[in-house]
């Protein structure tokens, strides 16, 4: 009955998003493209003293890559062939520059040869007095550069959980571009200035379903998915648009242009808050990933709670709550040492029963400098059970677990990690030498973990 209703609930869910995640009307032409979040920034550029007259012959995609997709041979590109027209629109919502056209140079220059022949050809009334074509606009600087890289899979992930046929995961994959922008003087040559920027492009997909014999006739099956795919052309024009942000500021300080107002509260602000954007992006990793300053940290205190379950001679047992407290110092790297508290209830013989432990720890983060990252911890203790029949003394154990610890701020992390105490000798159920199981408790906890600084 309950797969039953999960079905229900299932198939309810997956007509909802085909109803409400579809596109069946045809939509309207969009008069602007969607904003990136640097498109505010760009158009808040200060005035210059004097707009910089530019140009851009081509700025292409470097890279060659095409796109990956699974068992299928393809020859489209991974980004964009049109940088230069992002580029050159970037350009003109600074207001910095002003931009001119040559990508299209020869289109340019034929279409003048064609209006000074045919002035040459009928100077009647009309072409009188017209007289030559006003000379070209010629630039000062030459913008060159391009897309240089476009890295596939940088990060990937996901988890997912099915039992007896029912249930559901997510995914998600990171990619990264990576632009170059250079500006070159005309007279000389030599280059002025190169900035570079990245962007991450990201990938989400989340599914669930069932597929179960609801009884020895029928079969139910559902499935409802969603997937998220940030759009590569918006990422590159993110990126070009940054470069510009980039070029204007570092020009601006090295004396190749000026601010009208340099000495003005908006500029003053505009500079600020570049130069915090450039320190925080400084602190990033090659995943995009803000390190954390573990420099600082000392104790760390662990708080947990989940279930625990023997693994002993008597048949079925049943899972247990189960509590820790955990005081840890970093040591080197990732790796911290600390003691370890813990107790609750183990089913002995269908009776809920009492224990306790105490341990030292060796704890080790696998990626000590990313928000989420893979942990180990390796223990050793006494482990106490007062209050089974014909036991006496503590056992001595070895705890291994394996979990996932995400930081949700600079000093509180959430944890979930599973493993084994294991005593080193038999007889933790009461049962000694009775049977062919050394006794053990399989435990699966979640918490948090509060970072201090003494």
């Amino acid at each position: 009955m309950r797969l039953v209703l999960l079905g229900l609930v299932l198939a309810a869910l997956s007509g909802c998003t085909a109803r409400y995640l579809q596109p069946f009307e045809v939509e309207s032409p969009r008069t602007a493209a969607p904003r990136t979040a640097v498109t505010d920034i760009l158009e808040s550029v200060p005035t210059p003293a004097d707009p910089v007259v530019v140009a851009v012959y081509r700025f292409r995609d470097q890279t060659g890559q095409y796109r990956a997709l699974a068992n299928v041979s393809t020859f489209s590109t991974s980004v964009t062939q049109g940088a230069t027209s992002i580029l050159m629109r970037a350009l003109e919502d600074s207001q910095f520059f002003v931009p001119i056209e040559r990508e299209g140079l020869s289109n340019l220059l034929n279409e003048r040869q064609i209006i000074s022949s045919t002035r040459q050809q009928y100077s009647g009334p009309e072409g009188e007095g017209l007289g030559p074509l006003p000379p070209l606009l010629y630039a000062g600087v030459l913008l060159e550069g391009g897309i240089i890289g476009y890295d596939s899979n940088l990060i990937t992930g996901g988890a997912g959980v099915r039992l007896l046929g029912a249930g559901g995961s997510g995914e998600f994959r990171q990619d990264q571009i990576t632009v170059y922008l250079r500006a070159v003087s005309v007279q000389t040559g030599r280059v002025l200035k190169t900035v570079h920027t990245t962007k991450t492009i990201v990938s989400q997909k989340l599914d669930g379903g069932v597929f179960q014999f609801v009884d020895t006739q029928t079969l139910l099956e559902s499935e409802v998915g969603y997937s998220t795919n940030e759009p590569p052309v918006l990422a590159v024009t993110a990126a070009i648009e940054e470069a510009v942000v980039s070029l204007v500021v570092e020009g601006a300080r090295d004396g190749l242009w000026a601010f009208q107002g340099p000495n003005d509260s908006n500029t003053r602000d505009f500079l600020s808050a570049y130069d915090a954007r450039v320190t925080a992006d400084a602190r990033r990793d090659v995943f995009d990933r803000e390190p954390l300053d573990r420099e600082r940290e000392a104790v760390a205190i662990g708080l947990g709670a989940g279930l625990g379950q023997i693994e002993s001679d008597y048949a079925g047992p049943s899972p247990q709550p189960v509590g820790s407290l955990t005081i840890d110092f970093p040591v080197l790297g990732g790796a911290s040492f600390g003691v370890r508290g813990e107790g609750g209830l183990i089913d002995v013989n269908d009776e809920a029963v009492f224990f306790g432990a105490a341990s030292a720890l060796l704890r080790t983060r696998l990626l000590p400098s990313a928000q989420t990252t893979p942990t180990l911890s390796f223990g050793l203790g006494a482990l106490f059970a007062p209050d089974v029949p014909n036991v006496t003394g503590p056992f001595i154990y070895g705890s291994a677990l394996a979990g996932i610890e995400s930081r949700l701020s600079p000093s509180v992390g959430l944890f979930v990690e599973g493993g084994v105490d294991y005593p080193f000798r038999e007889g933790l159920d009461g049962l000694k030498g009775s049977g062919g199981i050394n006794d053990n408790i399989w435990i699966g906890r979640g918490g948090f973990v509060f970072y201090t600084s003494f």
